[in-house]
């Protein structure tokens, strides 16, 4: 038999980890691939390529999504690989290919193998990224090993990968298949070496009160978080590391928003945020199995420039840092976040966009509650936010919602069929930041022929949408008001007062199932706004209207009369009379008075963005 798997050329030297001039020489061998034949592998520093050794009768002939050519060169890169493993002697298989060739047409042969693990994306959807696994062969156990240390030498060498996660998962998600959902994507885990300390919640809340009770030196020791579940279960996460890691002023207001508020700068946020029972019970119903914990526990913590301490007293914790990220493994009834941020609603993308360590910033909005007390006292109640805040519409649907877990994700088609007959609309009084930079929506005086005209012409080629690599998110971030203060330029409060079927303040576009291009189109994942959306009182159909275009792929639901579209930093809201509730990252808030600021870029994801 030909190209024994033996021939290894390494530069002028045999040592595959020599160096020369910073990088590792190029390594180059006649080698077997798994049901492609016999071609010339390379190692470079870019990646690994290779080509056929023997010509085929057709140059367009393709197996494993490789192009059958001779004279041309299939490649991966290092950072679209996470493994290599090796998987001792065993099958080779030739070709099934009638032009293969001359002796690997229907053969078999028995080699030592290494197997490198990496993905390729979707021929009919770029954001959707599938695995793909390329098994090589040799005769010579040596050069086969070399191969493996080789690769694995330089995926070591790949930035921003991690290496220890803190993973929750709730098993309720969804239909109740959280659990099953990880062990789909837990070998991706183990083969690209990362450590995974699980916990299966048992009740609601209970995520929240093991990030909040986690100290910082513990949490120093991870990488990240990882959340498997719905944007609910995130959202619990994600306030539980919030509430006593981010400290700033509560949001800018109107002098009058609330006149017994006294607000300074001494007034900052420590331990704001109510009891992880009470407010964290909707999108993640009580919770059965029992917690899991595997991984090896770290004594070694990390501090903000990636270094380790061993210092006795609890280090600070900034939200914003540049290795710590969040990642979320889709399993709910929605899964916006993760649509926003991979562009794809599947467990296997995000899972590989977390063990390749992609990182993308995410905007956060403040939201805070203000209640009165007994003694008559103005006190705060924050939540924060990473993808929607709705009232009127949107909160009666999530509450209504509630009576029907038993359905899954048609609830949310049941609830909402009854919410929109009722049309019920809401007295409230909402005050938004205005910049000078903002494209506001011209006011009509609401006659249909007027409506009719602005759908007739959508711009909707003038619509930016957020991308990887997205020109507007790698912007500078804005500075973070003090409170009661405003952003540097020309601001001025803008108020709106009236009838409202729903008043909703979107940090991302909220892309879902239901809504392809995202309650707004354009928002982006970090430049530092909110789409504050009110909708008027209008008559039945022509909310149907807009809600038909909002559930329609290139639709324009914002072009309406009765809809008032806003890109602001920080609003008010005040109720005026009948209150509905608010829905929050699909958790349930009751606020009379709420006001409301978005941090830039305040967490990392492990995410790129959606791509073209």
């Amino acid at each position: 038999m030909e190209g024994d798997g033996d021939d290894c050329l390494i530069g002028e030297n045999s040592d595959p980890h020599l160096q020369f001039g910073g990088e590792a020489t190029p390594l180059s061998s006649t080698i077997f691939l798994d049901q492609v034949g016999e071609v010339i592998l390379t190692c470079n520093s870019d990646g690994l390529s290779w080509k056929c050794v023997e010509p085929f009768s057709k140059d367009e002939s393709t197996c494993l999504g490789i192009k059958r050519d001779s004279k041309v060169s299939t490649n991966i890169k290092f950072s679209d690989l996470y493994a290599v493993e090796f998987i001792n002697y065993g099958i080779i298989r030739g070709s099934n290919l009638p032009n293969a060739g001359r002796f690997l047409l229907g053969h078999n042969f028995e080699m030592y193998r290494f197997t490198v693990h990496g993905f390729h994306r979707s021929k009919t959807r770029s954001s959707l990224w599938v695995p793909s696994v390329f098994t090589f062969g040799l005769d010579n156990l040596q050069t086969c090993q070399m191969w493996v240390n080789r690769i694995n030498s330089s995926l070591a060498l790949q930035v921003g990968r991690p290496k220890n996660l803190l993973v929750f998962i709730n098993p309720k998600s969804g239909k109740g298949h959280g659990y099953r959902v990880w062990e789909t994507v837990a070998p991706i885990f183990t083969r690209a070496k990362v450590k995974t300390k699980v916990i299966v919640t048992q009740r609601a809340g209970q995520a929240f009160d093991v990030m909040v009770s986690t100290s910082n030196r513990e949490l120093n020791s991870y990488d990240g978080v990882v959340t498997v579940g719905g944007d609910g279960f995130f959202n619990e996460i994600l306030n539980g590391f919030l509430k006593s890691r981010h400290k700033a002023s509560y949001p800018p207001a109107p002098s009058d928003f609330i006149h017994s508020l006294e607000c300074n700068g001494s007034f900052v946020l420590h331990d704001p945020i109510e009891t992880a029972a009470t407010s964290f019970a909707v999108d993640d119903e009580s919770l059965l199995s029992s917690s899991i914990h595997n991984g090896m526990e770290s004594t070694n913590f990390r501090n903000e420039d990636g270094s380790c301490s061993t210092a006795d007293q609890d280090p600070e914790f900034p939200p914003q840092n540049e290795w710590f990220r969040f990642g979320i493994i889709p399993a709910g009834s929605t899964d916006a976040i993760v649509m926003c941020t991979t562009g794809a609603r599947d467990p296997i993308t995000s899972a590989l966009h977390i063990v390749l360590g992609k990182r993308v910033c995410l905007d956060i909005a403040q939201v805070v509650r203000w209640r009165t007390t007994s003694t008559s006292k103005v006190e705060p109640c924050v939540r924060y936010a990473a993808s929607f805040a709705g009232y009127g519409f949107y909160g009666d649907v999530i509450t209504e919602s509630e009576k029907y877990r038993w359905m899954g994700p048609n609830r949310y088609d049941c609830a909402g069929t009854k919410v929109f007959l009722k049309h019920s609309s809401y007295q409230a009084e909402v005050a938004y930041l205005e910049v000078k930079s903002e494209e506001t929506n011209p006011t009509a005086k609401g006659n249909l022929a007027s409506l009719v005209q602005a759908l007739g012409s959508p711009n909707v080629s003038e619509r930016v949408v957020c991308r990887v690599n997205c020109n507007v998110c790698s912007m500078k971030p804005m500075d973070t008001f003090a409170c009661g203060s405003q952003p540097p330029g020309e601001t001025r409060w803008v108020t709106s007062k009236g009838r409202f079927l729903s008043v909703g303040a979107a940090i991302i576009s909220c892309r879902n199932e239901r809504a392809p291009d995202g309650l707004v189109a354009d928002a982006h994942l970090s430049d530092g706004f909110l789409h504050l959306i009110l909708i008027k009182e209008c008559p039945h159909a022509f909310y149907l209207w807009h809600l038909t275009e909002l559930a329609r792929k290139g639709g324009n639901p914002l072009k309406f009369d009765f809809v008032e579209h806003h890109k602001t930093p920080a609003f008010t809201f005040t109720s005026l009379g009948k209150q509905s509730m608010w829905n929050v990252d699909g958790e349930v808030l009751q606020a009379h008075q709420l006001s409301a600021q978005v941090f830039q870029g305040l967490i990392s994801l492990f995410a790129t963005g959606p791509e073209v």
